[in-house]
């Protein structure tokens, strides 16, 4: 009879174990110790004085509504490389 106690304990210790690290790596996976992700910068090269007006997605690219002090244009970017594909003047 000793030995079926003592095995029933171990065994409720061991549920008790299991269910604590199930919990453990539950919250480590849904975000609780994971470092934050890189974030890709990319510059376009405008003027100083040069703002956003918008951004908007075509195709495969992205059109970037950009207010210079000289005049406004819309620049093309692929989103995957960051380089810069086409630009399209609104006034010369």
């Amino acid at each position: 009879m000793a030995g079926l106690k003592a095995l029933v304990i171990g065994m409720g210790v061991l549920i008790v174990v299991g269910t604590v690290a199930l919990g453990i790596v539950l919250v480590q996976r849904l975000g609780g110790s994971q470092p934050p992700a890189r974030m890709a910068q990319h510059v376009l090269g405008e003027p100083e004085g040069s703002r956003i007006g918008g951004i908007a997605a075509i195709d495969r690219s992205l059109a970037i509504w950009v207010l210079r002090p000289d005049g406004e244009r819309v620049v093309l970017v692929d989103p995957a490389s960051g380089r810069r594909t086409g630009e399209i003047r609104l006034r010369d």
